[in-house]
C-alpha cells in the first residue's frame, strides 16, 4: 500500500549541469529571461521540469539552440594535431510575469553578516 502511494510522488533528480550564462530582469514589454548552457541531450521539457521542480521558478517558455564545438588545428614541427571542442546546447528560458527580478547581484545574509562582524573586530580605531 505504502509502496503504491510513494510511487506516485517520485521526483526525477537529473544529473545534468546547467550553467547560467546571462539573465535579464523583466521590463514593461518583456518578461524576465535567462540563458543557460546545457548538455545537448537535454530536451525542452527536461529543462522546464528541472527549473520548476528543483528551484521553484515559474517557467513560461523554453527555446533551444544547438551549437557544434569548434574544430582546431595545431601545427607542430613534425605533424598536425586536430581536436574539437565539446558540442553544447543553449537554452533561453522565459519566465512568467510573476517573476520580475532574476536575482542578479543578490545578497546572501549569512555571508554579509560574517563580513560585517570581521570588519568590526578587525578595526582598531573603534573601541
Amino acid at each position: 500500500m505504502l509502496a503504491n502511494l510513494a510511487r506516485g510522488f517520485r521526483m526525477w533528480m537529473p544529473n545534468m549541469p546547467m550553467m547560467l550564462t546571462s539573465a535579464r530582469n523583466a521590463t514593461a514589454l518583456q518578461p524576465a529571461r535567462a540563458t543557460f548552457r546545457v548538455l545537448p541531450r537535454m530536451t525542452k521539457h527536461e529543462i522546464k521540469e528541472y527549473l520548476t521542480k528543483i528551484y521553484g521558478l515559474p517557467v513560461k517558455k523554453v527555446t533551444t539552440q544547438n551549437f557544434m564545438g569548434k574544430r582546431k588545428m595545431i601545427r607542430g614541427s613534425r605533424k598536425l594535431l586536430y581536436f574539437k571542442y565539446a558540442d553544447y546546447k543553449k537554452a533561453i528560458v522565459m519566465f512568467d510575469r510573476s517573476l520580475t527580478d532574476v536575482g542578479k547581484g543578490m545578497r546572501i545574509p549569512e555571508i554579509d553578516d560574517m563580513d560585517e562582524e570581521e570588519s568590526v573586530t578587525s578595526d582598531p580605531a573603534k573601541p
